[in-house]
């Protein structure tokens, strides 16, 4: 059965998996900002002080976005002697696939004169074993005088789309004399920072903004006093990629000068679905829980304007089996699983032909949740008990409760119940509350022809898991699960 196992898996990936697509055991990784170093020697130099801006904008390598940084260090020689040194910054690290990726447009400034640079070589901020070019200039620090040192650089976005990571290591300062005496670090967006679109550390999880961090506007903030930066002390800022983001505020406008578009609340369905799932798991912050919910209120608002369009309805569906799959809090939960089923049931019964419905079934099927009967479907899951290996009778179908666009000054959700979805309490910027309806389930009729859908609204942007799409995973794990209680 094993090998059965392997030479399906096998199948899998060479029907699915792209030409080009490599497995990485980590996101890829730019080269960061950091804090000064000093040269090898003890210093009586301190770090008073310093403030660093990343300024985030879209564009970028992959359009994950860059940041314009500015880092300014306010120092001083706290010694008798005068020193002269040789101060260095990490310009460069491995990207994670062996590719020596470097910062760009590297300025240097001290005491406001422009000063030139030198490539040495020094220790990869990630991988410390392996040299990589740093930027190395030389600076006087005459006793008991303040030195102040200026850097600009750009800075690329890392990730998977669509989100996006920035770093900065403040443990390259620890080799200054004591501690930092007081340090800022501000990431600018150009929206307003919010829950939704930074993602705020709800656990120990990976992919998340690190701790401390304040929303306030459009910035993200931490502040420290004497700080003895440690490796623990380094920032990431994990963000959905402005570009992306900003698709989302296009679609909020639009439904904003024509709440009557269906498409556009379709559109908006989609973005936050997108939003609320890494490639390899659901996010578990207040912000992917809100960005959930508000997906369900623009998906039910599509449905309501667009009754008869079956890819929409496919894509709600989608929707709540990527929360069942990733989710997996009590597997003997299946009211997620329901509602997809009942709503991919509808969208197949609107046209056949739907490709999202179909490639949905298709999962479903693999799963064994729906079962290929001829020219159509058993939908098990609405009509039996499930499939041996999972033991629960079905609960009853979930409802949803009406939920505003994301405002300028975000509520996050209370609690996150299996019964109703996430609400924030902020007041809507338009003028009518969703109504939303139940899921039809009703067979359609000889009255009832199917729509036409030339176009796949849902398609083009598939989750993926390490160059997968994500329900082509979830097919193979099912089916392993099934192939496994057979041996």
């Amino acid at each position: 059965m094993k090998i059965k196992l392997a030479m399906l898996i096998a199948a899998l990936a060479l029907v699915y998996l792209p030409a080009t697509a490599r497995a990485d055991i980590a996101p890829p990784q730019q080269p960061p900002g950091a804090n000064l170093e000093p040269g090898a020697e003890t210093t009586q130099v301190r770090m008073l002080a310093e403030t660093v801006v990343m300024q985030i904008q879209p564009g970028g390598k992959k359009n994950l976005g860059e940041a314009q940084v500015t880092a300014d260090f306010h120092m001083r020689n706290l010694g008798a002697e005068p020193e002269r040194m040789a101060v260095r910054f990490p310009i460069s690290a491995n990207d994670g696939r062996f590719n020596i990726v470097e910062i760009r447009n590297l300025q240097v400034q001290v005491d406001g004169r422009s000063v030139n640079t030198r490539r040495i070589q020094g220790e990869d901020p990630f991988y410390p074993r392996d040299p990589v070019p740093w930027a190395e200039f030389d600076v006087s620090f005459p006793p008991g005088k303040d030195v102040n040192i200026h850097l600009a650089y750009t800075l690329d976005g890392t990730g998977y789309d669509p989100f996006t990571e920035f770093y900065y290591i403040l443990s390259t300062g620890a080799g200054w004399k004591d501690s930092i005496g007081s340090a800022d670090v501000v990431v600018r967006l150009p929206y307003e920072a919010q829950i939704y679109n930074v993602l705020l550390q709800a656990s120990a999880d990976y992919w998340y903004t690190s701790p401390g961090a304040v929303l306030d506007g459009n910035e993200i903030r931490w502040h420290y006093d004497d700080l003895e930066p440690a490796p623990e002390d380094n920032l990431e800022i994990e963000l959905v990629a402005p570009s992306f983001w900003k698709k989302v505020l296009a679609e909020q406008a639009n439904i904003e000068r024509n709440p009557r578009d269906g498409e556009a609340w379709g559109r908006l369905g989609k973005a936050y679905k997108e939003s609320a799932f890494f490639s390899k798991a659901m996010r578990t912050d207040e912000g992917g829980k809100a960005l959930f919910d508000l997906s369900v209120q623009a998906y039910e608002k599509c449905r309501e304007l667009r009754p008869d369009d079956a890819e929409w309805h496919a894509g709600f569906g989608e929707l709540f089996y990527l929360r069942y799959y990733f989710g997996w809090e009590n597997p003997d939960d299946y009211r997620d699983m329901t509602r997809a089923v009942e709503l991919v049931k509808r969208a197949y019964e609107i046209n056949p032909a739907s490709p999202k419905a179909l490639e949905l079934l298709e999962t479903f099927g693999w799963e064994g949740y729906v079962s290929k009967q001829g020219d159509g479907y058993d939908f098990l899951l609405l009509t039996a008990t499930p499939t041996p290996y999972q033991t629960a009778t079905p609960p009853s179908t979930p409802t949803s409760t009406a939920a505003p666009l994301p405002s300028e000054t975000p509520t996050p959700p209370a609690s996150d119940t299996p019964e109703a979805a996430h609400t924030p309490t902020d007041t809507p910027t338009t003028a009518a509350t969703l109504e939303i309806e139940p899921t039809p389930t009703a067979e359609r009729t000889a009255a009832q022809p199917a729509a036409a859908s030339p176009v796949d609204p849902e398609g083009g942007s598939p989750l993926y898991v390490c160059g997968t799409p994500v329900l082509v995973v979830a097919a193979w794990l099912g089916l392993r699960r099934r192939l496994e209680e057979k041996d």
